[in-house]
């Protein structure tokens, strides 16, 4: 169903996945937008690798959640901030890319247990984490989970 990778010398193996998928802070989420057009947007995300999910919360309404509603099947992107060998000018870097169907979480617990995750993910104490998770903003959250269907990465040399 999935195609494979093209320039497969450069396909990196799921462990690698999973430690950029652990790691990076940022990705760019892609669904069916408004009229057929594709929609990508930056996200904040939490990777459980025991669930093979991806997280991540937004608003209750807007294009995103109206896009996800007519169509779950959804593209999340990746990449790390990757390196220079000594010597060259030229980047290294590796991304992630998933293609997965997207879910509502609607269990309160399970919303409250994936934002808490999330949170410590980017904030610098469990007190602001804490913080945040006891303001009015839990009211207008919704959590979303990615389920992967299919996961690849690449090892990019931009020469």
């Amino acid at each position: 169903m999935f195609r494979k990778m093209r320039r497969f010398k450069q396909q990196v193996t799921d462990e690698e996945c999973k430690r950029i998928l652990q790691e990076e802070k940022r990705g760019a989420l892609s669904v069916i937008g408004d009229e057929g057009y594709p929609y990508a947007i930056p996200i904040d995300f939490y990777y459980d690798e025991e669930e093979h999910r991806i997280y991540f919360h937004g608003a209750k309404s807007g294009h995103k959640v109206d896009a996800m509603r007519a169509c779950d099947k959804v593209c999340f992107t990746t990449w790390n901030q990757g390196f220079k060998k000594e010597g060259h000018w030229e980047w290294n870097s590796t991304s992630v890319v998933i293609f997965g169907r997207a879910k509502f979480i609607e269990d309160e617990k399970v919303v409250v247990d994936k934002l808490r995750k999330l949170a410590t993910k980017y904030y610098p104490s469990k007190e602001e984490v804490d913080e945040e998770m006891a303001s009015s903003a839990m009211n207008r959250v919704l959590v979303f989970a990615i389920d992967i269907e299919h996961m690849t990465g690449k090892l990019v040399n931009e020469k």
